[in-house]
Order: structure tokens, then sequence, then C-alpha cells
């Protein structure tokens, strides 16, 4: 099972809506790629679906620089979770991932992602009905709580009474956002409440992680701590799964090579260019002349018009 392969403390790229797709894994692997690799979000509901099934495989496209990597999915039928943990044993992935913590108002309107939090029963039933569908291990992603901080104890609970084959904790509520500290004072008792429940569940963190380096400290003073998962870090620095500091060569390099895999995969698959700009902060920041180059970036409305812009 991966989960028991992988070398403590390992590191996780955190599955980021619109941002950890194939494309972009590829980027993070040439820079220095995680220990594991979770796709974007796949509804289930999309996939039972004749009509949504070609975007859902879309979503779970995964290049040979991937691997390990886990599928995690999201929505709130049961049996769709089973029909689609069913069909991903077939398609190389190392494991499966339920999303209990995603904070987006249209996935919580839908009833998934973090709402799961207020609907357990519901939540429960859809992870046994995951985990019987394939040989697969079943892992949990999730948060504290919806509103609450308190809400961990009772919504940890439920979970690890079900014996995920991990899970991953991002240390706020669904109402916090991002927009307070992740609450690493209740790391110990987050420890203690899988040390009781299901000592066999890999504990990961979620939360305010930059880099290795900032997983390694906290490894250093939660030991029993399993892996880490990083996200918004690896906007401030793609090389953050590793030690190397990256010059200003290297990350115009690493930029181009991301322009040439969206025009490669352009070429058999439709992508608007607006999202790709999002991206540009990561290479383009911290030298004489970069907030220009950034902004010129951003009017352009093509790869070729971004490639001249960078070249000249």
């Amino acid at each position: 099972m991966i989960w028991n392969d992988l070398k403590r403390p390992f590191l996780i790229l955190a599955p980021m809506e619109g941002v950890t797709d194939v494309i972009f894994r590829q980027v993070v692997a040439r820079a220095g790629r995680p220990d594991l690799f979770f796709t974007e979000f796949t509804n289930v509901s999309s996939y039972a679906s004749e009509k949504g099934r070609a975007n859902a495989l879309e979503r779970l496209e995964i290049a040979p620089t991937d691997s390990p990597i886990i599928a995690q999915i999201w929505g709130k039928n049961p049996e769709h979770f089973a029909e689609t943990c069913e069909a991903l044993e077939g398609l190389g992935f190392s494991g499966v991932d339920l999303n209990f913590g995603c904070p987006d108002k249209h996935v919580n309107k839908a009833g998934g992602g973090a709402a799961m939090i207020k609907t357990p029963d519901l939540a429960v039933e859809c992870f046994r009905n995951a985990k019987k569908s394939t040989n697969l291990p079943v892992s949990i992603k999730t948060r504290l709580g919806w509103a609450k901080v308190e809400e961990y104890q009772g919504w940890l609970s439920t979970l690890l009474n079900e014996h995920p084959a991990a899970l991953t904790v991002h240390l706020r509520t669904k109402k916090e956002m991002s927009k307070v500290d992740a609450h690493y004072e209740l790391i110990p008792e987050i420890i203690k409440l899988r040390n009781s429940l299901s000592p066999e569940t890999k504990l990961i963190i979620n939360g305010d992680i930059k880099d290795k380096s900032a997983a390694l400290k906290l490894h250093e003073k939660y030991p029993e701590i399993d892996g880490f998962m990083i996200g918004r870090g690896v906007f401030t620095n793609p090389y953050c799964f590793t030690d190397h500091t990256a010059t200003r060569e290297e990350l115009m390099e690493l930029l181009n090579y991301h322009l040439d895999l969206y025009e490669e995969k352009s070429k058999t698959t439709y992508l608007s260019y607006e999202p790709l700009k999002h991206f540009f902060k990561m290479y383009i920041n911290n030298f004489p002349g970069a907030s220009d180059l950034r902004a010129k970036l951003m009017e352009t409305h093509s790869v070729s018009e971004a490639r001249a812009i960078i070249e000249s």
C-alpha cells in the first residue's frame, strides 16, 4: 500500500482547483517533485453521468512524472462514489482520497466538500461505499469543522472510527477559509485522537506550511505526524519540495517549460489562456523589473505574445 511505502515525513502537493492539473504537476515535478501528488477534485456524479464522464476523465489524466498519485473525488451520492472508485482502480492511481473539506461555495451548495461536515452520516456512507468498491487504499481530506474549531473532536472522531488509510487535516474551519492562522495548537489533541481511534491511519497536516524546511521543523516538534501537505506555498516557491534556492534563470526556464506544456496540451484539448496568467507570479518576482514584466504579461492574450515579452 502506497501509504506504508512512503518514508516519513512525506510531502504532498495539496489538490487545488484550477491549479494542480496534469500540466502544473509536470512543472512541479521538473522543479522537484513531492513524495506524492493528488489530482484536482473530480465530481463523482460527473463521472457517473454519460454527459459528464469525458470531463471527469480529463481531470483524472496522469502524466508519466505523476506516479505515485492519488485521485481526489468529491460529491454526496454514495452510489456514485462506489461507481467512480471501482473505475479508478484500473486507471493507474495508487489510492483514492475523498474531499470532505473544500470550502468552495458551489461545491458546498451541491452538498460536497466541507458541507459533508454538516452531514456526518452521509459522509460515512460515502466513505463505506467507496472503500467496499475498490482495492485501492481510501483516504480523506477535511477541515476542523464547519463554523467552530471545537467541532474537530466529534467530526474527526467520526472519520477516524471508519479507519481511513490516511487523514489529511487542514487546520482551519470552513468558515475561517484561509483568513486566520492554522491552528497548530490543536496538533497534539489530533494526534491523540488518531492514536486512540485508528493508530494505523496516516496523519497528514495541511495549512500554512510553506516549504520543506517548515515541514521538517513541524515534524521535529510533532514526530508522530506522518506527512505534510503544501498548497499555497508552491506559488511563492515552485521548488518548495526541495532544499534548492532557484536562480532567476532557472525560474524563467521553468516558466518556458510551463508554456511548452500548455502549447502541447492545447493541440488536442481546448484550453483557456486566462487561467495560465495566474501562474506568472510564481516565476516572476523578487528581482528588479519583475512587477513591470508581470504587468505586461497580464495584458497578453496568447502564449506567443507572452514569449515575445519574455524574450525581449
